[in-house]
Parts: structure tokens; C-alpha cells; sequence
């Protein structure tokens, strides 16, 4: 009673929370996005499951062959037929057969062995699955920041716009102005009102889309992203990230894993290869005339090898491990070509935003300031005004470009390097 009653309060509060998500903003950091893309990734939970299935092959690998009993009765007098010298009826014969195989060359160690190694790459798979969603989400976060950023800039370059219709048309009252002056005014404002909008698409759209690569069924705009844009230092350098990818990659480690199942592989082979011996015993009743006896019979059979050694699959063994190999060398070649795009991007992107921050910013600001307190005082043309806030403009939303730019490639130098994964 007790726990169907926690069930319905649970159930309950489950629904009441989903209805106040539709209602109230929901704060996310993106450590809770990529907590809950792991919960909820379909992919995962898929490669999840692989896992699953290696621990029953383990299970599997560590039976021993069973026993062979055989039952049989011949020379049966089942139809009324008379036993004589003259016929070649035998008394009847009851046989319990039993058989016992015994495996050589340590067949149940080397089946165990492959098994723990496939156990060993369905994890690796899980991780790389994990390093993969865990990138997604990264991006998609980025995406919404950069948007808020947009959204502001566009509403802030909208509000200047409004003062200044508001101020025009005091002017035009007052007969300081011209009713062409402040039509002009106010298209250039219907224009920032229309980037507004499409600025608040923009970011309802990256909101949906972060939503989606976390797996959620219901998707909402009422969402707040929480937490400044990464703007940290790389502290490592370019050689030691590629060191350490090749360290921490989980489809690296997956497939130098891969390699290493091949050779477990080709020893299980090579051990399928030796010849098991099978010894059997056997008891014997016969009967008849009313005399009966019985006897006791020992058995050893193995197959002889004329013809097949299991060859074939001890040559595909071997080349397993050729292919695991060849793809492990071709990975690594890979992954340092990633690593160094990465990095390279990454100080480029720093190099800029660093240039942009300290040079551009602060004179563009500077200009539009200038420019709409001349504007005010009458000694700057509307078309002058303009020019500097759409300058003004162009240069902040490099900047919000630059600092979306260098975070993603943070977190790309993350994803290549394994970072994102290296404590799981």
C-alpha cells in the first residue's frame, strides 16, 4: 500500500513538473544538458546494450561440453519370435552408453579470454558513442549562447533606433526637423525591429535543436541556458593533446582493442585446431531362456585430422589482426590530423577574438557614441548616424562570432583529445 501510494505521488509530482516546464523557465548549464543527453540518447542506450550481450557470451564461453548419454536396446523379442540354433535371433540386449568429451588446448580458457575482450570493445563503443553525443551537445549549447548574444545586441541597437525616432519627432514639432529626416529614422528602425525578430527565431531555433540532441520528447522555447561562453586557456600543448588522444580516445583504444580480440581470436583458433578426445563407458544386460548378464565396456574415440585442421579460420584469425592493425595505424594518422586542425583553429580563434576585443570594439562603440551625440546636437547627419551604428553592429556581432568560434574549438580540442570521456 505503501509503495502504490509513493507511486501516484511520484506519478503526480512527474506531472505537475512537466506542466510548470511549459509555464515557468527551466535553467540550464550545460552540464545538465549533457548529463541529460546520456540519460536519453536512443544511440547509447543501443550501444548499452552490447554490453549486455558480451556478458552472456561470457557466460556461454565458460560452459563446459556436456555428456552423452545413449540409451538402446537390441535384438528386442518385441513380435513373439522364438530364439533357436536355427535362427539368428540373440537374447535381448540392453546398452547404457555414456560419453564424455575432454577439450585440449585450453580451449576454455582461450573461449573465456575472447570473450572478456569482446566485453572490453562493446565498452570502448559505449564511450565513443558518449564522446560523440557529449560533442553534440557542446555545440548546440554554444549555438544558444551565441544567439542570446545576438538577440541582446539586436534588441540594444533597437532601443537606440527607438530614442532616436522618439527624440525626431520632438524635433519635428518643435520645427528642427524635416518630416523626410524622420521617416528615415523610423524605416532604419522598422529594419532593426525586423533583425530583432529574426534574432529571436535564431535563437528559439538553437533552443529546439539543443532540446533534440538531449533526447527530449517535448520541446519548448521557455528554456534559459545558464553559464558565460567558454573563453579558458589551452594549456596543453600541440604534441602533448596528440599524446594524450591517442591515450584517451575511446575509438582509438576501440581499435588497438579490436586488434587485441583478433589475437584472442586466432589462439582460441589455433586451440579449436587440437584434437579432443572423447572416452566413453558403457553397460550391457542381455537376457534370455531365463538366464541373463551383464558386462562393463570402456570406449576412447577422436576424429582424425586427414583433412580439415581448421586452416581456414586460423588464416582469417591472422588476417584479423593484419586489418586490425592496418585500421589502428590509419586511426592514429587520423586522429593527430585532428588534433592538429583543432589546435591550429583553436589559437587562430584566440588570436582573433584577442584582436577583435582589444582594437575593434572599443573604437566602433566609441565612433557610434561620438556619432549620435553629434547627431543630437545637429552637426552629424541621420545617413552619418547610420553608417556608425551599422558599423557599430557589424563589429559586435564579429565579436559574438569570434567568442561562439573560440568556445566551439575549446570544445572540439576537448573532443578530439578525449577529454570529454577520459574519466569515464
Amino acid at each position: 500500500m505503501k509503495l502504490r501510494t509513493f507511486a501516484v505521488t511520484l506519478a503526480i509530482a512527474s506531472k505537475l513538473a512537466a506542466q510548470s516546464n511549459l509555464t515557468a523557465p527551466a535553467v540550464l548549464t550545460i552540464e545538465q544538458a549533457i548529463q541529460e543527453a546520456i540519460a536519453n540518447n536512443l544511440d547509447l542506450a543501443a550501444e548499452k546494450l552490447n554490453v549486455s550481450v558480451a556478458e552472456t557470451r561470457e557466460i556461454t564461453a565458460r560452459m563446459r561440453p556436456n555428456p552423452v548419454l545413449t540409451v538402446s536396446g537390441q535384438t528386442l523379442n518385441i513380435i513373439g519370435a522364438r530364439y533357436s540354433p536355427a535362427t539368428p535371433l540373440g537374447p535381448n540386449q540392453l546398452n547404457i552408453h555414456t560419453d564424455f568429451p575432454f577439450e585440449r588446448g585450453h580451449k576454455l580458457e582461450q573461449r573465456v579470454a575472447l570473450a572478456n575482450q569482446e566485453k572490453s570493445l562493446a565498452e570502448l563503443g559505449v564511450r565513443e558513442v558518449m564522446r560523440q553525443v557529449i560533442a553534440s551537445v557542446q555545440n548546440a549549447f554554444v549555438d544558444v549562447q551565441q544567439a542570446k548574444q545576438d538577440l541582446s545586441l539586436s534588441q540594444e541597437n533597437l532601443k537606440s533606433l527607438e530614442n532616436m525616432v522618439a527624440i525626431n519627432e520632438s524635433r519635428l514639432k518643435a520645427g528642427a526637423l524635416a518630416l523626410v529626416e524622420l521617416d528615415r529614422s523610423r524605416v532604419a528602425a522598422m529594419q532593426y525591429r525586423a533583425a530583432v525578430q529574426q534574432a529571436q527565431l535564431q535563437l528559439d531555433q538553437a533552443k529546439i535543436q539543443l532540446q533534440q540532441v538531449m533526447g527530449r520528447k517535448v520541446r519548448t522555447t521557455n528554456l534559459e541556458v545558464q553559464g558565460a561562453l567558454r573563453n579558458d586557456f589551452v594549456s596543453d600543448s600541440q604534441d602533448e593533446l596528440g599524446r594524450l588522444a591517442l591515450v584517451r580516445r575511446p575509438d582509438y583504444l576501440g581499435n588497438q582493442q579490436s586488434q587485441a580480440r583478433s589475437r584472442a581470436d586466432l589462439r582460441l583458433q589455433l586451440a579449436n585446431g587440437k584434437v579432443d578426445y572423447t572416452i566413453g563407458t558403457e553397460f550391457t544386460r542381455q537376457s534370455a531362456w531365463g538366464i541373463s548378464g551383464n558386462s562393463v565396456g570402456i570406449y576412447f574415440s577422436m576424429p582424425l585430422r586427414v583433412f580439415s585442421r581448421n586452416q581456414g579460420e586460423i588464416a582469417r584469425a591472422q588476417r584479423e589482426i593484419t586489418l586490425a592493425g592496418a585500421r589502428v595505424n590509419a586511426l592514429e594518422a587520423s586522429i593527430q590530423a585532428e588534433v592538429d586542425k583543432a589546435y591550429r583553429q583553436c589559437m587562430v580563434s584566440r588570436q582573433l577574438l584577442t584582436n577583435i576585443e582589444t582594437e575593434m570594439l572599443a573604437k566602433a562603440r566609441s565612433v557610434r557614441d561620438t556619432t549620435e551625440y553629434s547627431y543630437k546636437r545637429g552637426e552629424a547627419s541621420l545617413v552619418e548616424y547610420l553608417d556608425a551604428q551599422r558599423a557599430f553592429n557589424d563589429a559586435m556581432q564579429t565579436a559574438n562570432d569570434a567568442r561562439a568560434s573560440y568556445a566551439r574549438s575549446l570544445y572540439w580540442i576537448d573532443t578530439v583529445s578525449g577529454a570529454t570521456v577520459s574519466g569515464s
